[in-house]
């Protein structure tokens, strides 16, 4: 039976390693055994499983999947977290499932893991959130499924559909990968530090390839339509197009009324405009 971390036992890990959680990483501790269980649950993770945890730190989250049974294999970019990691699941149950990864999540490849992840679960830096999943996305088609912890703003974008004012970006992206959706707030109270920012967990699921069309060419259709929200598409796209003339064309030959602008889109038709450049 493996033994969550409580309050008491986060500080006394962070005296131990003379850890004081810092903004740049983004670090905020969990040390709410009840709001981890809530995590896992909701991330539907278990024994046959082998879960991507981002960020690990003192190892509150990583206790708690390795409790459902699952292999969890751990990335952590601080040394010294990633070095005590193991000790922690060693003296609180499931050593024999965990992998700790001293790596940078933006940079890691499916090569540098020691098991092909299912799913994602993680508290994840605020700072890099969706960097993040969107490059692991990219790089591990063998991930499946996903529940993260973001910042609450960060959830409404990730999972914002067309036409609502926190669509954009890293909406369409994910979008292209799959569904996300926003499944639960999480009150500040349960972190150490209190974060200055509410968060919230957003879940997804791999979906069915939106087009054939390469996703480079995609992502960059959808970062010229959002530079600039408020023009239409046929003048925000016009640096990609070469000219706002030319972009006038693309459009219309992807069917696009081309005083639409991007935040009426969604990911088939701007795989359309990209088709339509060829």
């Amino acid at each position: 039976m493996t033994e969550l971390l409580g309050p008491a036992e986060i500080r006394a890990l962070a005296a131990e390693l003379d850890v004081r959680p810092t903004k740049k990483l983004g670090q905020n501790f969990v040390h709410d055994p009840n709001t981890v269980r809530r995590i896992v649950d909701l991330s539907g993770v278990g024994e046959g499983d082998v879960v991507l945890e981002v960020g690990p730190g003192l190892g509150s989250l990583t206790l708690g999947l390795l409790a459902t049974g699952a292999e969890v294999v751990a990335v952590e970019i601080d040394p010294v977290l990633a070095g005590r990691l193991p000790d922690t699941a060693a003296e609180r149950g499931g050593a024999d499932r965990l992998t700790v990864v001293g790596a940078d999540a933006l940079r890691i490849t499916a090569d540098d893991l020691p098991a092909r992840p299912t799913a994602l679960v993680a508290n994840l830096p605020y700072n890099v959130a969706v960097p993040v999943v969107l490059h692991l996305l990219a790089e591990l088609p063998s991930l499946t499924s996903g529940l993260v912890m973001v910042q609450t703003e960060v959830a409404d974008r990730m999972a914002a559909g067309p036409g609502s004012r926190t669509y954009g970006v890293p909406s369409v992206k994910l979008a292209w990968y799959g569904k996300a959706r926003k499944v639960a707030a999480v009150p500040r109270a349960v972190f150490w530090p209190v974060p200055n920012v509410d968060s919230a967990l957003v879940a997804f699921e791999r979906g069915d390839v939106v087009s054939s069309v390469d996703r480079e060419r995609l992502f960059a259709v959808v970062d010229a339509a959002f530079s600039q929200r408020r023009k239409t598409l046929r003048a925000a796209l016009a640096s990609w197009a070469g000219s706002a003339e030319r972009a006038g064309e693309l459009l219309e030959k992807a069917g696009i009324d081309p005083k639409t602008r991007g935040e009426q889109l969604d990911v088939h038709q701007f795989a359309r405009i990209a088709a339509a450049a060829g």
